[in-house]
């Protein structure tokens, strides 16, 4: 039972990986074609979630192999590249944003968005409700915490959704702009979270190595 729970696991981290190439490669093309920056800053925030996903999905197979949630090199640099990138993104949505205030920028379209954000937002919940059930069936708090970005990106989800149909019912194009920049302040946390992350199991590894250190004659 706890190894067909494990290949779940391993097969929802696979698609999390593959569901975001391909989201995030369809928001920044129509993104980039129909100027909508909130489209566009979702899609990069979707190739970032990769690095993540690829993250989890090998923590998972160590997770099976060892019998033990154990962290590594590997995933803790897989947090840092997440977190910086994270970082850059949001001060790039937050600058174009104003820049396209002031120059009072409207999106051509922001059909796409809408649809996209509808779609994301489905598979999240879909996610969600997987991953936080083969979590808890496993006590795995890795995994419980993979649903909890999940989770997020629901989030970064229903902003898009807003900004989209805001515009397409009023003609505003400021809340493109806006959308982008509460993506950009969600994008922020998820930087800090990774980043907050990638510290602690660095510091787990010092106190760990530390110890060693101390029993050795």
């Amino acid at each position: 039972m706890k190894d067909k729970l494990y290949v779940q696991a391993n097969s929802l981290a696979l698609f999390t990986i593959f569901y975001n190439l391909v989201e995030g490669g369809a928001s920044v093309w129509f993104g980039t074609a129909d100027e909508t920056l909130a489209l566009f800053g979702f899609g990069v925030d979707s190739f970032i979630e990769v690095i993540s996903a690829v993250g989890v999905w090998h923590m998972l197979r160590r997770i099976k192999a060892n019998g033990g949630e154990s962290r590594d090199e590997f995933e803790q640099r897989a947090l840092r590249i997440t977190g910086v990138a994270f970082y850059i993104l949001s001060a790039g949505l937050v600058v174009t944003a104003f820049i396209n205030l002031y120059q009072q920028h409207k999106p051509e379209t922001t059909v796409w968005g809408i649809g996209i954000s509808l779609l994301s937002m489905s598979f999240m919940w879909f996610l969600i409700r997987q991953k936080t059930r083969v979590g808890t069936a496993l006590n795995s708090p890795a995994i419980l915490a993979d649903a909890a970005c999940s989770r997020a990106c629901l989030y970064l989800s229903a902003v898009l959704l807003f900004a989209s149909v805001g515009y397409e019912l009023t003609g505003i194009g400021s809340l493109d702009a806006i959308g982008a920049i509460l993506i950009a302040w969600l994008t922020i946390r998820e930087g800090r979270e990774a980043l907050g992350k990638a510290r602690g199991m660095s510091c787990s590894c010092s106190c760990s190595c530390s110890a060693g250190r101390g029993d050795a004659p």
